[in-house]
């Protein structure tokens, strides 16, 4: 009876504290030691049963795609068995298997056969050759650019064995599939797309002539879309048409099945490092699109081999004639509807949308820190030489290795094609973009942000309208506005002094709100936090956790430096922490009645704490 209360006096305490934190996504992703850790180049061998394995998988993957057959897979001498094997990709596998090459993609499945079976914590492995790009180094430099913006899959370095021979060094790109939803999204049951046309770059499918997965309306019957839309869910064509004819017949209703800021994300990395093998560039392919628990569609990015240019430079520009220089590629490419892409046609031709595209723009070139992006080509490269050199089945010399990160290969390095270097396409990119007259505006300056009391105030300058966005949504999406104001009224103290405010919404609400802050002039507009919506402020209520069964009083929550443990084990008693994603990230005894676990090295995000049978959920500022 005493101990409830004390929870209760507790609890009215503190119902009123208020924070400000900023959600950081990067949690997400792999710690190091995890599978996509970059700091080490792992070994994997494969060994299949079947001595014939060649043979059967590339028979089906022209004829049979989803055929696996069982190999062996053996990580840090641990070995497993009976992995579901097959090959992937399209030119990467055409070009050295019609050469005789051995060294093609492979995707593996860890469960296939062995129910739960994982190799360190993934169930599906994507192994890509690289065999398009000389410095090995793209796909992982470009995701790492990504994963500031958006979901995005990690990439990082391995060598693979088959059959007891060295095949060379492999870029491993995680899979988008139901574990990579989960890990980003906290669900995993929705609608999702593989949106790649069927064409295959060699074989009887070649030059099949699919429609680009470009959104365009091609009718109420699904089976017009089979060619040019994958579905990797139970379900989903009348999701994905309803999403099509929404874009294309009801624009100004998209918001309410496409998470537009999303897809605007996506486009300015796109455009900033020069990916052009995407939607907004020369050929519609490589992206995926899920539709999460909110009902919104996301666009996630894929294949990112072609970053910085690469083989790319070698095409016909015919998008573009007045300029054939390629690293001039309009970053509003697509706007003109006559070019048939309705979903930058839709976006880019709306004032609002195109302003915060281009501010999107102007982030990524901001945070594009090309001493930083050298540093980790130069340790990525020195860490795999070995592997690299040693590779016999490489399509590049070990010399265009180094040379292509900083030089371009001329068009007679292979094919005909050009292979722009990593280096000299950022620069003359960044060149082109800074130049640009809509992107070389002067936006508003946003600067602190505060709660006091009920009210909002945020200093901003050089700015003529901003709203603060806010919702309590657990999916971070459908933000409503909120204007601000500076004109002595609603709060606001002086008019005129550049400090904008807005009594705060929700406050009768004990849910934590998300919120960012959205400023423009009559040319640019600007956000706070610059990332925004991928990272945001969570306005936190303050709610100790309270567990009157166990007599268990955790404070304070959110907590930044430490959280206490009030509770009446009669013995030591462990706790384990896990992050969102379910790796542990703290453990101990609980030895004492008030006992304190130091939280100051971990991320700012939520967190599960175990103790015994039981698991609550808390927040670290």
């Amino acid at each position: 009876m005493k101990k409830v209360a004390l929870l209760y006096i507790f609890l009215s305490a503190q119902i009123f504290g208020q924070n400000i934190s900023l959600f950081n996504p990067q949690i997400n992703y792999d710690l190091v030691g995890g599978f996509y850790d970059i700091d080490s180049i792992r070994e994997l061998s494969i060994n299949f049963y079947n001595p014939n394995y060649h043979n059967t998988l590339v028979n089906s993957f022209f004829f049979n795609s989803s055929l696996r057959i069982p190999a062996t897979v053996e990580l840090n001498g641990e070995v497993f068995d009976s992995v579901g094997v097959r090959y992937k990709g399209n030119s990467t596998f055409c070009i050295p298997n019609d050469n005789g090459v051995p060294k093609v993609p492979y995707n593996l499945d860890m469960n296939y056969w062995v129910s739960g079976q994982k190799l360190m914590n993934y169930k599906k492995v994507k192994l890509a050759n690289g065999y398009l790009d000389a410095t090995f180094t793209r796909e992982h430099l470009a995701s790492e650019i990504y994963q500031n913006y958006l979901p995005s899959p990690e990439v990082n370095l391995t060598k693979l064995n088959v059959q007891g021979n060295y095949l060379g060094l492999y870029v491993n790109t995680e899979s988008i599939n139901k574990q990579f939803l989960e890990k980003h999204f906290g669900e995993k049951d929705g609608v999702l797309f593989k949106c790649d046309n069927a064409d295959v770059f060699c074989g009887d499918n070649s030059g099949n002539n699919a429609t680009e997965p470009n959104l365009s309306w091609m009718g109420t019957d699904s089976l017009s879309y089979y060619d040019t839309y994958t579905i990797k869910s139970d379900y989903g064509w009348e999701q994905l048409l309803d999403l099509i004819y929404t874009l294309n017949y009801n624009t100004s209703e998209i918001d309410s099945i496409l998470n537009v800021d999303r897809v605007l994300w996506a486009f300015a990395v796109n455009t900033v490092i020069a990916n052009f093998d995407t939607y907004n560039g020369y050929y519609v392919h490589n992206y995926y699109l899920y539709q999460s628990e909110d009902g919104l569609f996301q666009m996630i990015p894929w294949d990112l081999s072609e970053s910085f240019f690469n083989a790319l430079l070698g095409w016909d520009l015919y998008f573009q004639p007045t300029d054939p220089n390629p690293f001039h590629f309009d970053p509003y490419f697509g706007d003109n509807p006559m070019i048939g892409r309705p979903l930058t046609a839709k976006l880019l031709n709306n004032p609002y949308n195109r302003k915060r595209y281009t501010a999107h723009i102007r982030t990524v070139m901001n945070e594009l820190d090309t001493i930083s992006l050298r540093n980790q080509k130069n340790y990525l490269q020195s860490m795999s030489y070995s592997s690299a050199l040693s590779d016999i089945y490489k399509l590049f010399s070990i010399s265009d290795f180094t040379f292509n990160t900083e030089n371009h290969l001329g068009f007679s390095t292979w094919g005909g094609y050009g292979f722009a270097g990593i280096m000299p396409t950022v620069r003359e990119r960044l060149n082109f973009l800074t130049s640009h007259p809509e992107i070389n505006q002067s936006p508003p300056i946003i600067g602190s942000v505060e709660i006091i009391d009920t009210v909002l105030t945020v200093d901003i300058q050089n700015v003529s309208s901003a709203n603060l966005m806010a919702t309590q949504s657990i999916y971070a999406s459908k933000f409503k506005s909120f204007e601000l104001n500076d004109n002595g009224l609603n709060g606001d103290l002086i008019p005129q002094d550049g400090i904008f405010s807005c009594t705060f919404p929700y406050m009768n609400s004990q849910e934590n709100v998300k919120f960012y802050i959205e400023a423009q002039n009559t040319n640019a507009m600007s956000l706070s936090p610059q990332r925004a919506q991928y990272e945001y402020y969570i306005y936190e209520k303050a709610t100790p956790i309270v567990d009157n069964e166990n007599y268990v009083l955790i404070y304070p929550n959110p907590g930044q430096s430490q959280i206490t443990i009030e509770n009446n084990f009669v013995e030591p008693t462990a706790y384990t922490i896990y992050s969102s994603i379910g790796q542990i990230v703290n453990s101990g005894t609980i030895n004492s009645s008030l006992y304190s676990i130091n939280l100051s090295g971990m991320a700012s995000n939520f967190y599960f704490l175990q103790i015994g049978a039981t698991v609550y959920k808390f927040i670290k500022n």
